[in-house]
């Protein structure tokens, strides 16, 4: 029973900085990834892991750049549609006032 207790092992809880970094080394290929491993002091297939999320999401940084811009361009529409319910809010009281109403 105790040898169990001394066998267990949390799971450690690496951040996104450290992962980017761990990467980036991969990628760079400098070194081998057991050499990589050994000097994180993580497992190799969590390297190549690491290593295919960077080179899949690698795109999506610059798709992004597109998004500010469309969301620019809504906020603008969005601007000049408050000015226009405010134009014809503004013409449908002054005809309420001539009218009599």
């Amino acid at each position: 029973m105790a040898r169990e207790q001394d066998m267990k092992q949390t799971r450690k809880k690496h951040g996104a900085a450290f992962k980017a970094k761990v990467a980036l080394a991969a990628i760079k290929g400098d070194r081998t990834v057991a050499e990589l491993a050994s000097a994180y002091g993580v497992h190799p297939n969590q390297i190549y892991a690491w290593k295919k999320q960077l080179l899949d999401g690698a795109a999506g940084v610059f798709e992004d750049s597109g998004a500010a811009s469309q969301d620019q361009t809504s906020a603008a529409q969005v601007d000049h549609l408050f000015r226009q319910i405010g134009q014809l809010k503004v013409e449908n009281d002054f005809l309420s006032r001539k009218l009599g109403k």
